[in-house]
């Protein structure tokens, strides 16, 4: 029998059986999140399968994130009702506030190598950039697991993308995840899991691994999963000491098909609307008239993704007349770092609006929304119709330096234009 990938090793580990791809198994979860979108409708199925009791309260986290503390008296509800649910069984929860979900599983350590984890938000793939199988469920199966511990999966196949070589100027993870997104198509890894592998996947930082992690989703994937190695062991020593158990994939391991990447060849390029496979080089859309800039979300608000940014608005030392740049950081951690080193003073000097950490803008939910008409370029990942709240907006993807070249010059530009080599 063939060997085991990475998703097969973990369900399997976490079923209590020898797995594999098109196997349906009950796994135990070792954390579950829950967000202000998704947990209050949990909680209503929690009652009507009559739970009593979360199994396991420390293996359980509540975020809010999709909403901010806007005076909405409903959301102000929905919000109160997760905090009540929260303090009766003793969950802990992270305050609007203090950041994006998947970027707070990271942070806090509960994201780890080898570890099954389930958020009521489809990003929740995130946290296979630190190798622990990460997918994104629904209310119901929240309410389920949060009263038994488990959750039933099939285990998906997986499809190994490998990456060689090295990117050029201002080419980005964003750019490495939209033109792999243009390649599958939007629904070209449903129900797979994506294994990232290379000495192009070992070169990216945690940061940059998880835009790709992030972004699997995109392309219909069940998870997107790196492997472990001295960089994941860093961020996990610096967290919480916890390493995990790294899993690695056997050296027969079976894919359902194999894709390289050669990252020297690629391209700063941008999602066009109204669909995240809708990709084309940024070159080819340069000119078109941008309104708004959004640098921020899961995918792309952390300090990392500011700081190229800031490189390139900092060539022009301003934001074009009449271009509206929000900035959003991913959490509290990302924010206070980008306050002590300048950054978002020098964001903020320029014009730039800075929001409170959070999934902002991106849902249309929790910050500023484009007006009729506008065309916007965003760090986010995600840009079908009405995404941001506005239908009648138009809504581009690319990565945080072509998005502030936009921002310089009021039109999607390529940003190797203000930048040369590294």
């Amino acid at each position: 029998m063939a060997g085991r990938t990475i998703s097969e090793k973990i369900l399997s580990n976490k079923s209590g059986r020898d797995t594999r791809a098109g196997d349906l198994v009950v796994c135990g979860v070792d954390y579950m999140m829950g967000t202000d979108g998704a947990t209050p409708m949990a909680i209503d199925y929690f009652e009507q399968m009559g739970g009593t009791r979360v199994f396991d309260p420390k293996r359980v986290v509540f975020v809010m994130d999709h909403y901010a503390a806007d005076g909405n008296p409903a959301t102000s509800a929905l919000q109160e009702r997760m905090r009540a649910f929260a303090l009766r069984f003793g969950i802990p929860v992270h305050e609007v506030g203090e950041g994006i979900c998947h970027q707070l599983m990271i942070e806090t350590g509960r994201a780890c190598p080898g570890s099954l984890l389930i958020g009521a938000d489809s990003h929740s793939v995130t946290g296979g950039a630190v190798n622990a199988f990460a997918t994104g469920v629904g209310s119901s199966d929240l309410a389920a697991a949060m009263i038994c511990g488990r959750i039933w999966l099939k285990v998906p196949r997986t499809i190994k993308v490998v990456l060689e070589g090295s990117p050029g100027a201002q080419v980005y993870p964003k750019d490495i995840a939209l033109a792999l997104a243009g390649l599958l198509g939007a629904d070209g890894a449903a129900y797979q899991a994506i294994e990232f592998h290379g000495p192009g996947s070992g070169a990216l930082d945690l940061e940059d691994r998880i835009v790709l992690s992030n972004m699997s989703v995109e392309m219909g994937a069940k998870a997107g999963i790196f492997r472990a190695d001295a960089k994941t062991i860093e961020h996990l020593t610096a967290c919480t000491g916890d390493k995990g158990e790294p899993v690695e994939p056997d050296p027969d391991a079976r894919y359902s098909s194999e894709i390289v990447l050669d990252l020297s060849k690629a391209v700063p390029v941008v999602a066009r609307p109204h669909a995240v496979d809708n990709v084309t080089a940024v070159e080819e859309e340069a000119g078109v008239p941008v309104n708004m800039v959004y640098l921020g979300t899961c995918a792309g608000g952390r300090v990392r993704d500011f700081h190229q940014a800031l490189k390139i608005l900092d060539t022009a030392g301003r934001i074009a007349p009449g271009v509206k740049m929000i900035a959003t950081p991913a959490s509290r951690r990302v924010e206070m770092e980008l306050r002590n080193d300048g950054t978002l003073d020098r964001l903020a000097a320029m014009g730039a609006v800075v929001t409170a950490p959070g999934c902002g803008s991106c849902c249309g939910t929790a910050g500023p929304v484009p007006a009729d008409g506008d065309n916007v370029i965003s760090t986010a990942n995600r840009n079908f119709k009405a995404r941001m709240g506005n239908a009648k907006a138009s809504i581009y993807l690319a990565s945080p330096a072509s998005c502030a070249a936009a921002a310089v010059t009021g039109r999607i530009t390529d940003p190797r234009e203000f930048v040369g080599e590294e």
